[in-house]
């Protein structure tokens, strides 16, 4: 995270909970306006090998930047204050509990894959969790309430917010930071890059890949219910680019736009990526980007879904949260918080 900040951001309060046994840290709570009740909270989500320290500048930034709106705005009936809470991914931090399960394939991981998915599937399960009980130590007394819950997640945490913002209708705004909406497309490529032997030694290379050792089909079966192209587009075909150009059938609708409208019904989404990511390419999500894009288009068969979803590439930026990223995400949040109904009820979350 050095690049993202070469100066660090003002600092602002933080407290730290221990919430269903997880170390949660929660800023911005002396910063907030006593005549405003209403609160929306921002999940801040670390990449692999890091902790959730890295994500205190980004909750500073971003709550500066709206405690500056909230100070040229009135009246305060009508606003909302804004907090960020952080919290060690599984199998990081203070939660960590065998190192080598966080390296992946090139590092001596032979289990890379599960891994990997049930580490940040684990921690999307965890965030939902603690979004039940954390106005309970964050607000004891009740005198604000949490109405409106978005997700900011960076690398294996861009991943996690990825099925936070699917599977969880509390969660209405996410940003996705040099995550991958496919984790298929993503190992595959991780598979052929390492060379793996699940790869190499079949005719083609990598066609029996899949449902090996490397990639088990019970690590396919819980890709097809969590990750967000498995569960949209699995039972549609194999996933080779071109089906992704393809409008699904009338049939087909009929089961997949109720579960669009339970997934993605009227939320917002900012992907940002790095043209030059070699560890998390682009080009891995890009098709089911492209797919999803195409769905949720005004004129798309998914328009009245009310979707807003930005997909932001910046050349030359590898895999990192690069400072125009960041200012990306901040005025990102800012939009969504101006247009968020303040009087949003908490609904319950289906993971």
């Amino acid at each position: 995270m050095e690049k993202t900040y070469p100066q660090r951001p003002t600092g602002v309060s933080k407290q730290i909970f221990s919430i269903a046994g997880i170390l949660t840290t929660v800023y911005g709570l002396e910063e907030l306006n006593s005549d405003i009740q209403n609160v929306a909270c921002l999940w801040l989500l670390h990449p692999r090998l890091q902790n959730q320290s890295c994500m205190e500048p980004i909750a500073a930034s971003t709550i500066n930047d709206w405690n500056r709106r909230l100070q040229r705005r009135e009246p305060k009936d009508r606003l909302v204050g804004l907090i960020a809470v952080s919290f060690d991914q599984r199998n990081h931090g203070s939660r960590e509990v065998d190192k080598l399960a966080n390296e992946a394939w090139r590092s001596g991981n032979p289990k890379h894959a599960p891994d990997m998915f049930s580490i940040y599937h684990g921690t999307s399960i965890d965030t939902s969790h603690l979004i039940n009980y954390v106005s309970s130590y964050a607000f004891p007394d009740s005198d604000h309430i949490i109405t409106t819950n978005m997700v900011c997640g960076i690398s294996l945490g861009g991943h996690a917010a990825w099925h936070c913002i699917l599977h969880d209708p509390r969660i209405t705004t996410a940003v996705l930071v040099i995550g991958c909406p496919d984790y298929t497309r993503l190992m595959c490529d991780r598979a052929k890059l390492s060379k793996l032997q699940s790869w190499t030694s079949t005719s083609p290379p990598g066609s029996q890949f899949l449902g090996s050792k490397d990639f088990p089909l019970g690590l396919m079966e819980a890709i097809g219910k969590y990750d967000p192209a498995g569960l949209l587009c699995g039972q549609l075909s194999a996933g080779n680019e071109d089906t992704r150009n393809q409008i699904p059938s009338e049939k087909e609708k009929t089961w997949l736009i109720p579960l669009m409208k339970t997934s993605l019904q009227s939320k917002r989404i900012l992907n940002l990526a790095g043209g030059a990511d070699k560890l998390v390419p682009y080009r891995c999500g890009e098709p089911f980007l492209r797919w999803l894009k195409a769905a949720t288009a005004r004129e798309g068969w998914f328009g009245n879904g009310e979707v807003i979803l930005e997909d932001k590439v910046f050349e030359g930026v590898g895999h990192e949260m690069s400072s125009d990223m960041v200012q990306e995400a901040i005025r990102f949040i800012g939009e969504a918080l101006e247009k968020e109904p303040v009087d949003a009820s908490l609904r319950a979350s289906k993971i």
